[in-house]
């Protein structure tokens, strides 16, 4: 049952390496296009959080999801490259994160006319980064640290590439980290609203 278990993590692991390195091909020659399709926001939420809380509560922490009541039902973007963006710093969180909690909050924290931007904040209590490592976080096949690296794995690409599709959604990304005091990501994304959401918003503003 031991190999088998590492053989799966092995090909789940290659094939995220093999993902990563296409979007960013794709994202490098300028081929890569969003998808815009409505959806249902909580229940993307939901997904994300039942996908990572078996991993997250295995090595003992907490993991707490809180998603503002101003955000509609449903709204329209891609769905699958928020929920990347939001799986890689969760992956992250909780390699790095060997005491302590998980937090993952989203704000509405804008509206212009049919559209809204939405804020995302993944907090963990980890390992932390160094003011001079902060720099490396999003560049190409890079690695804060070759000993990181080593005991970690990953290639280097997965917050390069959510750094270049937070862009594409209209975003910014940062971090606030200090080390072996936890790191903090944010990211924001504008998404389009459905007319029957607009309806419900213009309601509300009267």
């Amino acid at each position: 049952k031991r190999l088998l278990h590492l053989v799966e993590h092995g090909c789940q692991d290659m094939n995220a390496i093999i993902n990563s390195i296409l979007d960013f091909s794709k994202l490098e020659a300028g081929k890569f296009t969003l998808e815009q399709r409505e959806f249902d926001f909580r229940t993307m939420i939901d997904y994300i959080r039942s996908t990572h809380m078996p991993k997250i509560t295995e090595k003992g922490l907490k993991f707490f999801v809180t998603v503002s009541p101003e955000i509609p039902k449903h709204i329209i973007g891609d769905e699958l490259r928020i929920g990347q963006v939001l799986n890689n710093l969760l992956s992250n969180a909780c390699k790095f994160t060997h005491v302590g909690k998980i937090s993952l909050e989203v704000l509405k924290t804008s509206e212009d006319r049919n559209r809204i931007e939405l804020f995302f904040m993944v907090v963990d209590t980890g390992i932390g980064l160094a003011q001079e490592d902060k720099d490396k976080l999003f560049k190409s096949f890079s690695q804060v640290d070759a000993s990181i690296s080593r005991k970690y794995g990953g290639t280097g690409l997965g917050l390069n590439i959510s750094k270049q599709l937070v862009e594409m959604m209209g975003g910014t990304i940062t971090v606030q980290s200090e080390l072996n005091k936890g790191t903090m990501f944010s990211f924001s994304v504008w998404v389009d609203l459905p007319e029957e959401e607009q309806e419900k918003e213009a309601v509300t503003v009267k």
